[in-house]
């Protein structure tokens, strides 16, 4: 921000009077202001310095000479110079005005106040001295009442472009976004090829919502300079919040080329590369911020959200806590703590931080969500009436913070055995949850039967023994909260034997397959792809999983969506292990419905879809109980396991071709990295409470019930 508006005074006929200068001078005079009025300054001092050597009691060469030094950063030099001509001359508002230019640039800025307000005594429609009040004011946070000196600038001067800029940058600290914009557009109107206001215009639109707009000012502001670092910064930033992720990247690779000590701009890249599943490039460009900017805490909490997707819990905490240090009130580096807590099975110190999160921000669902789904609620707990204080303005919260507080609340009142009020909260939170998606059903539930077509039972006998003989990997499938978890937990226990968590590599894998001149999608494409093609996406899977856990002879695998690809797994990885984990469909899809995923299952949230959805895939287990060798697949009821875990476990134990480990009967004991909704559940020994779960609720299940084909609401059985 500059410190103040200077303009220079026409040279007066009169300044004889005034000054008791000589006519001689005067030509002497004017020639020194009209290089100062060019900018031509070290000439205009000269002459300035000519005057007062003939003249030491000059006012208005006393004060230009000030007015140059102010302008050249010597703001002592300055203050002295033009306090010299207010005690010859006290009643000339430019003289104060420009003491004040010279006191705010040392900081000084009550004493500049002070000069401005004299000035505007002396002339009242004086609209410089307005405009720089304002910009003192603005730097001593007095928002509310630089704007009111900002507006009475453009009053006085309605092109004023230095006020209009400066009033909108004052409205946008206000968050009065709309008024900001009418001003940097005015004053884009009045110097149409300054491309610092294009970018000005830029954020504030950005701010509204008003991506594409945004982005178009970016673009002008570059068209304008070339090298404006901040215009690519804002760009990639427009284009991220549109969904160009590659777009983005490019434009904030753009902005470190010109900048790249832009501590911010390496944070945004970072937040986009983590977006597109490139962690370590993205541990990279944190890391460089905080080595720029060590008190960053927005780096360190990112940070630690890779870490937490590269399973490093130790590590994500540790960012998390320097988070939390330099910013005490970070409510969500508290609730981030709390998931990685959460995952190391530390509930009590989880429970600590989403409380913490939750004081410093009281009115965000997601805090109370986290916290209920690792604690039960009780009778009397403060935190269901702090839930249901925050629920009683259920309207003046946003869409996302009553969809959080919905679940939450579904919940609590579970917990506490108020089913129909449960499952109101369930309802009104997974009817907003399903208004955000876009959920092509259609799609999702053909491309479920086409595998059906494509994996034929001649199709895997044809290509059978072409691929990776591995026997490492141990694929545990299923729907979710079907008790995959479980299943991992248990053998996760065993000392052989590494649970890797629900990993995305072969979801990858399969979306890079490609054939030579064909567009064909998956499963279309797996007939032409050739033994090699076969081999390296097994080989791939192995060296991302194994990496990890080089001495592992197992490592578990339950991304339950991966029931989709159990032909491309046998034809690629042969040796693999499958374990198909299945649950009592309605306590599955009721489940489900109760859980507000982090990702995905976006069939989850409107029980016909979820009917459809459970419906298409018990279809397509039934088509791979045919399709692959009988001894590919062990299938588990979560039921028995409830019934009796050391029977179920040692059938799991010898499926993975391991003796059997005492171990893992004391499951709930193991200490490992568990992300899943799962992770407080699988913690404790055995027990039976989700066995049943649908009963009290059966009577609301109905559009769930007719999808799944059920005859009525007593049936507990269908095919899966």
């Amino acid at each position: 921000m500059t410190h103040g508006q200077t303009r220079l005074p026409k040279h007066r006929r009169d300044d004889r009077r005034a000054t008791g200068s000589p006519p001689g001078a005067q030509p002497l005079f004017a020639e020194a202001v009209r290089h100062h009025q060019a900018g031509r300054l070290g000439a205009a001092e000269q002459l300035y310095r000519q005057i007062l050597a003939v003249e030491p009691r000059n006012a208005d060469g006393l004060h230009l000479l000030g007015v140059v030094a102010c302008q050249t950063g010597r703001h002592a030099v300055a203050i002295d110079l033009i306090g010299k001509a207010i005690r010859l001359r006290n009643d000339v508002p430019d003289y104060h005005s420009n003491l004040g230019n010279a006191l705010q640039g040392q900081g000084r800025l009550a004493d500049a106040i002070a000069r401005y307000r004299r000035a505007i005594v002396l002339k009242p429609d004086y609209a410089d001295a307005h405009n720089n009040l304002g910009n003192a004011l603005q730097r001593q946070g007095k928002l509310a009442e630089a704007a009111v000196h900002y507006r009475r600038a453009i009053d006085i001067e309605p092109n004023y472009l230095q006020a209009h800029n400066s009033l909108a940058n004052v409205l946008k600290a206000q968050d009065k976004l709309g008024d900001a914009r009418v001003h940097y557009e005015r004053a884009i109107a009045l110097k149409p090829d300054a491309p610092e206001l294009c970018v000005n215009l830029g954020n504030v639109l950005h701010r509204q919502g008003r991506f594409a707009d945004a982005a178009s000012q970016y673009e002008r502001a570059i068209v304008l300079q070339p090298d404006h670092a901040d215009a690519y910064a804002g760009l990639g930033s427009a284009l991220e919040q549109q969904g160009r992720a590659d777009e983005a990247v490019a434009q904030y690779e753009r902005a470190l080329a010109l900048d790249p000590d832009a501590a911010e701009v390496h944070v945004n890249l970072g937040n986009v590369l983590q977006g597109q599943g490139r962690l370590d490039a993205a541990a990279r460009h944190y890391g460089r911020a905080i080595a720029l900017r060590p008190a960053i805490a927005e780096a360190h909490n990112n940070l630690g959200n890779v870490f937490r997707e590269q399973n490093r819990p130790d590590e994500a905490v540790a960012q998390y806590q320097r988070a939390i240090a330099l910013k005490p009130d970070y409510a969500e580096a508290h609730s981030n703590l709390g998931n990685a807590y959460v995952a190391q099975g530390r509930a009590e110190a989880a429970q600590h931080a989403y409380q913490q999160a939750i004081h410093h921000s009281a009115r965000t669902g997601v805090y109370y969500r986290h916290l209920f789904y690792v604690r039960r609620a009780v009778a009397g707990d403060p935190g269901v009436a702090a839930m249901e204080k925050l629920a009683q303005d259920m309207p003046s919260l946003p869409a996302k913070d009553q969809k959080e507080l919905h679940f939450a609340l579904g919940k609590a009142y579970a917990d506490l055995g108020e089913h129909e009020r449960a499952f109101r909260h369930l309802l009104n939170g997974n009817l907003l949850k399903r208004r955000e998606l876009v959920y092509d059903e259609a799609a999702v539930l053909g491309m479920l039967s086409r595998i059906q077509a494509v994996f034929t039972p001649e199709l895997m006998h044809a290509r059978r023994g072409a691929a990776d003989p591995s026997p490492v990997p141990v694929f545990i499938v299923g729907m979710p909260r079907s008790g995959t978890t479980l299943v991992e937990q248990i053998l996760a226990s065993h000392p052989k034997v590494f649970g890797a968590g629900e990993r995305r590599e072969l979801e990858q894998g399969v979306a890079a397959l490609r054939v030579p001149n064909s567009g064909l999608p998956f499963p279309e494409i797996v007939p032409d792809l050739s033994d090699d093609q076969l081999r390296r996406l097994g080989a791939g899977y192995l060296a991302a999983v194994g990496a990890g856990a080089p001495w592992a002879a197992r490592i578990t695998d339950k991304m339950p969506a991966n029931f989709s690809y159990l032909g491309l797994i046998r034809l690629a990885l042969p040796n693999a292990r499958i374990i198909h984990v299945r649950r009592d469909p309605i306590d599955t899809c009721l489940s489900c419905f109760a859980l507000l995923f982090e990702v995905g299952q976006p069939y989850s949230y409107d029980l016909g879809e979820l009917g459809r959805y459970y419906r298409a895939y018990a279809a397509l287990m039934e088509h791979w109980r045919r399709a692959l060798p009988a001894a590919t697949m062990l299938e588990v009821r979560y039921e028995d396991i409830v019934a009796d875990v050391e029977h179920q476990a040692r059938r799991i134990v010898a499926h993975c071709g391991l003796e059997w480990d005492d171990a893992c009967l004391a499951f709930y004991g193991t200490q490992r990295p568990i992300w899943t909704a799962s992770a407080t559940q699988v913690r404790q020994p055995i027990y039976r409470t989700s066995v049943g779960r649908r009963a009290p609720y059966l009577a609301f299940l109905w559009p769930l019930m007719r999808e799944l084909g059920l005859a009525g609401a007593g049936s507990s059985v269908i095919a899966s």
